[in-house]
């Protein structure tokens, strides 16, 4: 006797299956299951979160089921915040439900290239991506627009837009917000951007803001902000001894770097003083935890920086902490990859930003100018050997020698500087040609400057390097005068309005129809003079000689070079927002600032001939060469041979028929 299954049992169990809930969004599953690093990446292959534990908790809150409304993550950069964080939550919260989402990028540029050469490839390979979007390629399934994306099934969409458009942050309500380099994001004339994409999301109760970036300006940093009113998590790691648990800070860390022997930088564990080594970072990180330093914080922030990151060794944070405090090794002991790099320097903000993923605090120029005077005037022997030079005479050293020049309605003025290792400068001489940039009388001045020969202290004839002219105001006159001579030794300088990004960018012009850059962009430039104020008042306050970033000045330069050097303040002034922003102005309302732009301007020709990018080599090269006392006979600088390397120099002398680098191709004036 048989028996049957009841038929009211499999039709109520069917409905039961087909009644369940789905599992809860889990955005770590997510990357798992769709992430394959290439070939490119530095560390290829799938997804294994066991390598980057900090992220489980910070995926949890990201999910579509916790209830928090805001995340912030501040941190340092390249530790995978874009890959493993902010697509995989947009990945994921498209596969659990129906939305329209809002990316947002400081500028169009960083939109497109997050769209182009991050999001377009993992959707490509990432399984639920091209069921959810498409590839987005011609005659697919959806041939998409690149900044309005729409699902397959038509249930969704992504927009990407950018902080700088007000009218991309408007006219939809979208359930994820995702601001991407946030400390970037500037003040429009429509309002805060900030403000225009977290009000897209005020529409629905159970949206979610996600806020990421690397810090920049302390005082005026919109991620410092979000992150000081979260609970304000960090990680911590036990120790590998005795299991004490505590974060990963860069207090500890250099105090435990030695100058003399980089690789063994380590952190050391406070209770048991045990050596905590890079090759203990796997193990604890994998056992580390996050702890809410801040229980009374309005929403999750998580601070994580790259000593965390597997990507890259402690002892890589050590090396570029050494380049940008300016410490310096022996062709010995420098590895064969240091000894071919000629990239572009870290300054001390970015290493503070991109690495630590710490603001920058910047000076606020608020130093007396009398007593930076004294300072100079009333020092006849200074440490180390080195004392105040007489006005018109070069340091023998090796040095950049460059001229800012500033353009008024009466007048013309010349500042003269020296650019040297370590981020020191010399005032050498200031002038003031009593004509407009119009007229002959200057410009036959300015010509004599070019050609003009100054003396070392040891008697030494140097030509100025590089001038660089102020085209921000009488344009035409300017470009007239400059177009004369050659690009590699006069530039064209203008002050930018931007407080965030490089010190010194070319100049827009437009483009030749074959594609290349017009010449034009080779000699104009756009400065961020907000960021070179703030340090340069910062290496100001620097009272040893011998330390990086010392500012030496002439003796005999006057009251009114001081009072001009020292005129303008850094101020903060909070929004109606709530944003900070940080304005340079006037110390006193009579005050003149020429002396202080001029600076600016030497300094950006001093950046054009490579002052932050020359190895020690190099220095030592220039060095030997114009802190020599002079032959019978010099030719001109810029002919002179200079070796490549200190090696080069001393073992291998150049026959004269043999082909040899000027200094103008050493200091790679063509970049």
């Amino acid at each position: 006797m048989g028996f049957l299954t009841s038929a009211a049992g499999v039709v109520g169990l069917a409905l039961s299956q087909a009644m369940a809930p789905p599992p809860p969004p889990d955005i770590t599953k997510w990357c798992e299951d769709n992430i394959v690093f290439d070939a490119r990446s530095p560390m290829p292959g799938p997804f294994d979160i066991e390598r980057f534990a900090f992220l489980r908790e910070i995926h949890e809150v990201l999910s579509p089921e916790h209830p928090c409304r805001e995340v912030t993550i501040l941190g340092s950069a390249q530790w995978g915040k874009t890959v493993s964080i902010i697509q995989p939550t947009l990945g994921a919260w498209h596969n659990s439900t129906a939305l329209d989402s809002l990316v947002v990028h400081p500028t169009m540029s960083a939109a497109t290239e997050w769209v182009d050469n991050k999001w377009k490839p993992m959707r490509r390979q990432a399984p639920d991506l091209k069921r959810i979007f498409g590839d987005g390629l011609a005659g697919g399934e959806n041939r998409d627009q690149k900044f309005n994306q729409e699902t397959v099934a038509r249930d969704g969409s992504l927009k990407v837009a950018s902080s700088g458009s007000p009218a991309d942050l408007t006219g939809t309500s979208r359930r994820l917000v995702i601001m991407d380099d946030l400390a970037k994001f500037e003040m429009t004339d429509k309002g805060d951007p900030e403000a225009l994409a977290e009000s897209r999301a005020s529409g629905f109760e159970e949206a979610k803001i996600l806020r990421v970036s690397t810090p920049l300006i302390k005082g005026t940093c919109r991620i410092n902000r979000a992150y000081a009113r979260s609970d304000q998590r960090v990680y911590e790691v036990p120790c590998p001894h005795c299991g004490h648990m505590a974060a990963l800070t860069w207090e500890n860390f250099v105090e435990n770097i030695n100058p003399t022997n980089l690789e063994d930088a380590h952190f050391r564990c406070e209770p048991c003083q045990g050596k905590i080594e890079h090759k203990h970072k796997e193990e604890i990180v994998r056992r580390g935890r996050w702890r809410a330093t801040n229980p009374k914080g309005d929403h999750p922030g998580f601070f994580l920086w790259r000593a965390y990151a597997p990507q890259r060794d402690w002892a890589s944070i050590a090396k570029e902490y050494a380049r940008v405090m300016g410490w310096t090794r022996t062709e010995g002991e420098a590895s064969k990859e240091e000894k071919k790099q000629s990239v572009e320097a870290e300054t001390e903000q970015t290493f503070f930003n991109d690495v630590l993923g710490l603001a920058y605090e910047q000076s606020s120029g608020s130093m007396d100018w009398e007593v930076l005077k004294n300072r100079v005037e009333e020092a006849d022997e200074i440490e180390d050997g080195i004392r105040p030079l007489p006005v018109g005479i070069l340091p023998a050293t090796g040095f950049i020698f460059s001229a800012g020049v500033d353009c008024q309605d009466d007048r013309t003025e010349v500042h003269f500087k020296c650019f040297c290792r370590n981020r020191q400068r010399w005032t050498v001489h200031y002038k003031i040609i009593p004509h407009h940039i119009s007229t002959k009388e200057c410009r036959d001045t300015l010509d004599a400057y070019l050609a003009a020969e100054w003396r070392t202290e040891l008697g030494f004839k140097v030509k100025l390097d590089v001038l660089a002219i102020d085209g921000g105001t009488y344009t035409d006159d300017v470009w007239d005068w400059a177009k004369k001579h050659s690009w590699h030794r006069v530039i064209i300088v203008k002050g930018g309005s931007n407080q965030n990004g490089p010190n010194m960018v070319p100049q827009k012009f437009e483009r030749r129809k074959d594609g290349k850059a017009k010449r034009q962009q080779k000699r104009a430039f756009i400065l961020n003079v907000s960021s070179m104020k703030g340090q340069l008042y910062k290496w100001v306050e620097q009272l040893d000689p011998a330390e990086r970033g010392y500012c030496h000045f002439a003796k005999g330069l006057g009251d009114e070079f001081y009072r001009q050097f020292v005129s303008e303040v850094r101020t903060l002034t909070r929004q109606r927002s709530g944003t900070v922003t940080a304005k340079w102005e006037l110390v006193e309302p009579t005050r003149r600032n020429e002396v202080l732009d001029t600076e600016l301007y030497a300094e950006a020709g001093a950046l054009r001939k490579g002052w932050a990018s020359l190895t020690d080599a190099q220095w030592d090269a220039l060095e030997a060469e114009r802190g020599a006392v002079p032959p019978e006979q010099q030719g001109d600088l810029f002919d002179a041979v200079v070796p490549v390397s200190a090696e080069a120099a001393a073992t291998k002398k150049p026959k004269p028929a043999e082909k040899r680098q000027s200094l103008s191709g050493m200091l790679n004036v063509n970049r």
